[in-house]
């Protein structure tokens, strides 16, 4: 019977060594499972709603950026007509400096007759650019550089016209680009 004790006892060490080795590898698999748990959590990136809440979200969103829109929008409209006022006001005036300019005679070589009677403006020679007499004497000094100034004038206005209107022109289109953006 000792001998049946004794091969009890080996085989028993035995499964203890099998068992001790198991749970040496079991640990050794399982000392890295907090961070494998963590690597491995998956992540829902996308997610399927049903449409009655879909469409809630975008009234609620239309809701609460509309009158932003709604007022930008009146903004852009209100900046447009004043640039159109300022479009029209630009060229009356030059509209106006261009009959001004055509009341001055001036003799065959292109260049302002002198009068020398006094201006409404106060100056001498700007009267004598506006109301020449039969003399035909070419505008000399500073009458001459009042013309030339009142040309300048003339060319930078126009020039100012064509900026504004190309500068409305292109916030039109932005305005429509955004709005068929939105739509």
């Amino acid at each position: 019977m000792s001998s049946s004790y004794s091969d009890c006892v080996a085989s028993l060490r035995t499964s203890l060594s099998f068992l001790e080795s198991s749970v040496n590898t079991l640990g050794t698999g399982v000392e890295d499972f907090p961070r494998l748990s963590s690597v491995l959590k998956t992540v829902r990136h996308y997610e399927l709603i049903p449409q009655p809440t879909l469409a809630a979200a975008e009234a609620s969103l239309r809701d609460e950026i509309g009158p932003f829109v709604a007022q930008l929008l009146d903004r852009a409209d209100k900046q447009l007509e004043r640039q159109a006022r300022r479009i029209e006001t630009l060229k009356a005036r030059a509209e106006l400096n261009a009959g001004r300019l055509s009341h001055i005679p001036r003799d065959r070589d292109g260049n302002y007759e002198d009068s020398g009677k006094s201006s409404r403006w106060g100056n001498k020679n700007a009267a004598a650019a506006s109301r020449a007499t039969s003399s035909n004497r070419p505008l000399q000094g500073e009458a001459a550089l009042r013309a030339k100034v009142v040309h300048q004038r003339k060319e930078a206005l126009k020039y100012s016209i064509e900026r504004l209107e190309l500068e409305v022109q292109q916030k039109e289109r932005e305005l429509r680009l955004r709005l068929e953006q939105k739509s």
